[in-house]
């Protein structure tokens, strides 16, 4: 099997109309977390690595929240147990320690949760993609769909150069719109975006066909 890669067009993180907030859908109950499908056994642990399917029971899920109709994927239950915390970060880093990244780009919030860590373990450095007015400083931005309007995310002029190996990491995709403003922005002052890296896929929302050509690499599909 191979990382899914979507059919080609000329901008795969452009929509013409405004996308829903992931964690703000109506969704219908999912059984269970479960190992990816769409991950290549060649690129990651095995799958019948039984760190997988601790990882996934350890993540809770929450009806109604935080408004009726939403099933949310609460992370902070893997938190509390550091065993499996640590090998959440293991697995990453073992895909990662020889690819020559030179930044983890964590985008705000849970991506400073994983990013970190991870950078610290593969030598890399840790850039933070925020939200508008959070960073101090001089700041390049670029804006994303949403439900409703549209929101911007940012990071410090300087922190990524020309030539870095990066690689994108948040907690979750839904439809992708974080994830290719954060490609979008890292592009524009020309990095590489060696890969998009989550904890979890919503793979009804199709995020990962929104990345284009760009590779995704999760952990866990929310069935």
């Amino acid at each position: 099997m191979r990382l899914f890669t979507s059919p080609s067009f000329q901008n795969p993180c452009f929509s013409l109309f405004p996308l829903p907030n992931p964690r703000l859908l109506p969704r219908r109950p999912p059984r269970r977390l479960q190992i990816s499908s769409r991950t290549p056994i060649r690129s990651m642990a095995a799958r019948d690595d039984d760190r997988i399917s601790k990882i996934a029971s350890s993540i809770r899920v929450i009806p109604n929240f935080p408004k009726p109709g939403v099933m949310f994927q609460d992370i902070t239950t893997l938190l509390l147990e550091p065993k499996l915390f640590r090998d959440t970060i293991d697995m990453f880093v073992e895909r990662y320690k020889d690819k020559g990244v030179t930044v983890v780009a964590g985008i705000e919030a849970r991506g400073f949760i994983f990013g970190p860590p991870i950078a610290l373990d593969i030598g890399a450095k840790f850039v933070p993609m925020r939200k508008p007015k959070k960073l101090p400083g001089e700041v390049i931005s670029e804006e994303y769909s949403l439900e409703y309007g549209t929101d911007k995310m940012e990071m410090h002029v300087g922190a990524v150069q020309p030539g870095d190996r990066v690689l994108v990491i948040d907690d979750l995709i839904a439809t992708g719109g974080t994830l290719c403003a954060a490609i979008k922005l890292l592009e524009r002052v020309e990095a590489e975006v060696v890969e998009c890296a989550c904890l979890i896929e919503l793979p009804e929302l199709k995020g990962r066909e929104r990345l284009g050509d760009k590779p995704l690499f999760v952990l866990i599909e929310a069935a």
